[in-house]
């Protein structure tokens, strides 16, 4: 058994543009020192899989710069390792204008030459903020058990058919056959079977639906190319039943963050034994926290210095927290300065952001406030 896989970079920036400005949906910082690739990465790395290409868009410096050469998750190889996949100008652009890739499906067609020279079998495709610690190994086990020419990881969660997201659902038989799968607006709230945007091809079968794909100018998965190979195809849906997020917009972020001060959320994701979410390693100075600080309830990244008030909150590398300034439900990411006196609530600040003494900034935990890089306030 031979898997390589793809990973989706981009697909996703405009669900959370002042993330995305400066940066691509996969180098977007989480959780005080990881970016939203390394789940994704990690992932395939802990099943084995060690020939991984990712497909860009637009606006890669800060992915290029985070990846480097993959040594940080054991992809610095001869054979195999980490591929970027820059963009071209498909051939299916509206109105014969050419553009870039907008569908998940347009990116497959157009990396068609990097799959068609891979050497292995099978092939997992997976979008950058899928959130999770999954072992992959079994999904592939599955694909392979069932004789499935495509295999879509699934979670049974709530939805609610008003919100404005991009979810798939999908309907199944007992055994596992898809029957069906529709966008969230056709379903009333509810719990469903909602795919996690994970994937497991066998590599002739992926080749095989590119050709179909680009004979009859399909454009999306989901509405045009799976719905119509359903009958006749052996697609199969695996069900994950561990802890799974993904970011849609700015309040998405701000609540998955703030679901790592859940232990057992935290645990569920960097606790599993022989699963590692690995990163890019930095070496930083120990954080300093002078005698009158105050911290609870918050996760702290090296290097940073804290002689304020922080609770429930999450602070990247190299954050300083001055003097009797409070830091209540926030996320402050690197190199941010806070003022003395400064109070903030439900915050979110970009890198190197500086906030002057005496400002009192206040979000909501629906609409967290955000600050853009280097921006000062």
């Amino acid at each position: 058994m031979t898997v390589a896989g793809i990973i989706f970079s981009n697909l996703h920036d405009q669900s959370v543009p002042e993330l995305t400005r400066f940066r691509t949906m996969g180098s977007v910082p989480f959780g005080c020192r990881y970016r939203l690739i390394d789940f994704s990465l990690s992932n395939m790395v802990n099943s084995g899989i060690t020939n991984i290409g990712i497909i860009t868009h637009y606006n890669y410096q800060s992915l290029m710069d985070h990846l480097g050469t993959g040594k940080d998750w054991d992809l610095a190889r001869r054979s195999g390792g980490i591929k970027i996949l820059p963009p071209y100008i498909t051939a299916f652009a509206q109105n014969g204008a050419p553009s870039l890739y907008s569908h998940r499906l347009e990116a497959i067609i157009s990396v068609q030459s990097f799959i068609h020279d891979l050497s292995e079998e099978y092939v997992v495709c997976s979008d950058c903020d899928a959130i999770c610690n999954i072992d992959l190994e079994k999904v592939i086990k599955a694909h392979i058990k069932n004789s499935a020419d495509l295999t879509i990881v699934t979670k049974n969660m709530y939805v609610m058919a008003n919100e404005n997201r991009d979810i798939t659902i999908t309907r199944s038989s007992k055994d596992g056959k898809l029957l069906q799968i529709f966008p969230s607006s056709a379903v009333s709230n509810g719990f469903y079977d909602v795919s996690l945007n994970i994937m497991v091809f066998t590599k002739r079968y992926l080749e095989s639906l590119i050709a179909d794909s680009i004979a009859r100018n399909y454009i999306s998965f989901r509405s045009e190319l799976i719905p119509r190979k359903i009958e006749q195809d052996n697609i199969m849906v695996y069900n994950y039943d561990g802890y799974f997020n993904s970011i849609n917009s700015v309040r998405d972020y701000f609540m998955c963050n703030m679901d790592l001060l859940n232990a057992d959320a935290r645990n569920s994701l960097f606790s599993v034994a022989n699963r590692p979410v690995l990163t890019k390693v930095r070496n930083s100075t120990p954080t300093y926290y002078s005698p009158d600080a105050k911290v609870k309830d918050s996760l702290i990244a090296d290097g940073c210095h804290i002689e304020g008030v922080v609770e429930n909150s999450i602070l990247f590398r190299g954050v300083k927290v001055s003097k009797g300034t409070v830091v209540k439900n926030c996320i402050l990411m690197q190199d941010t300065y806070c003022g003395s006196n400064t109070n903030l609530n439900c915050v979110i600040t970009d890198k190197n952001v500086v906030i002057r003494d005496g400002r009192n900034l206040s979000g909501y935990e629906t609409r967290p406030f955000f600050i853009e890089k280097d921006a000062m306030v």
